[in-house]
């Protein structure tokens, strides 16, 4: 391993982690085959070999050993955007986020400053029902608001059953798409998809194919799946320059103790722990325990912030996306490779067309780039 790369004062400032996109490389469907999608390889920036553009997702197989383990996430994205209207008629947008108390839930709105205190608002269903609902509070941090639900909607099972009657998938805003909702409802899951809670995909997984999962079985690979719950905090903006004391969205978390024994398993033969996707960092991550020294298996929110400077007590190798400008997600895969490294890989994207965001094209990180910086 070589030494740990100095770290920049400039990888602390937002406006550092921004770069120029041209709009018609953010994907605004994805690949018709899941592992064909494209995907970059990063090695060793010392190696001849360091960068490879040539290949597709499928070719993950080959950089995947015998006895590694393959840790993804099972959210499963819930059909959260709901189309509201109020008694004048007029029509709304809802984001269910999370439960706040009782059956009362913090939504997003659009627009918000329509939803006044004690408002009645109606939904309807794809079966012609009308059911009623009303903002009982505002919450100043997202400044969304606190809507009653019918009181036996309590818990997030229950919710993901009314919005499967209700509502629709809440694709991000940059896919501009011309399909049909049933379309997203399919391709905007991840095949492992198990545990509703997500109000967006884990969109690295949206590679992998049922085959690419059975061909690493097949070869000696384990699969396992953690649970964190995407959030609001995904496509929230950050909105501070300076990052050294960023605070990020918390989000549910659950690693059980059969993954995290696996883990110790693997790591004590020397295999490596391959991560699918920025949230199964997030939450492997967070299962280190800083006063026992050792990772524990967890079941509760986590705010871990992954920046450069951070360093890595689970994780050997991740298979991720191209991400948006001067998000928390380029904070954390530069913390990996280094933000002027990352950058450069992005600008190389750009030239050769990759395709961007959440239906976009892979980037696999070796576990040889990831040691590189330490």
């Amino acid at each position: 391993m070589t030494s740990r790369k100095h770290i920049d004062e400039l990888d602390f400032y937002l406006n550092s982690y921004d770069y120029q996109l041209d709009t018609s490389l953010i994907a605004s469907r994805p690949t018709e085959v899941r592992h064909k999608s494209r995907m970059m390889i990063v090695r060793n920036s010392l190696s001849s070999q360091n960068c490879s553009t040539n290949k597709l997702t499928l070719d993950i197989v080959d950089e995947i050993n015998s006895g590694d383990l393959v840790i993804v996430n099972d959210t499963k994205v819930m059909k959260a955007r709901l189309r509201i209207e109020l008694d004048n008629g007029s029509q709304l947008e809802l984001l269910v986020l999370e439960r706040k108390e009782n059956s009362i839930w913090l939504c997003l709105a659009k627009p918000a400053k329509k939803l006044k205190l004690n408002k009645s608002i109606y939904l309807n269903s794809i079966k012609g029902d009308l059911l009623e609902l009303k903002v009982v509070g505002i919450d100043k941090e997202t400044g969304g608001r606190f809507i009653k639900f019918p009181s036996s909607i309590t818990n997030i099972i229950l919710m993901n059953k009314l919005l499967d009657d209700y509502g629709e998938i809440p694709l991000p805003p940059y896919i501009k798409s011309n399909e049909e909702n049933t379309f997203h409802e399919s391709v905007y899951q991840t095949k492992y998809a198990k545990n509703p809670g997500a109000v967006a995909a884990p969109t690295a997984g949206l590679h992998l194919s049922d085959e690419v999962i059975s061909l690493l079985k097949r070869k000696g690979v384990k699969i396992l799946p953690i649970t964190l719950h995407v959030g609001y905090g995904t496509f929230k903006p950050i909105d501070q320059e300076n990052l050294k004391d960023l605070e990020l969205h918390k989000e549910f978390v659950n690693v059980s103790h059969k993954v995290i024994e696996e883990i110790k398993k693997v790591k004590k033969k020397g295999n490596k722990v391959i991560a699918i996707g920025t949230t199964s960092v997030r939450a492997l991550e967070s299962c280190f325990s800083p006063i026992s020294k050792d990772i524990i298996p967890i079941e509760r929110n986590v705010d871990l912030v992954i920046k450069p400077g951070y360093k890595f007590k689970v994780v050997d190798a991740l298979l991720t996306n191209f991400h948006l400008p001067k998000s928390s997600l380029l904070l954390l895969v530069s913390a990996i490779i280094g933000r002027k490294r990352l950058l450069t890989l992005y600008e190389k994207a750009i030239r050769e067309k990759f395709r961007f965001f959440s239906y976009g094209d892979a980037m696999f990180i070796t576990p040889e780039a990831f040691s590189e910086y330490y």
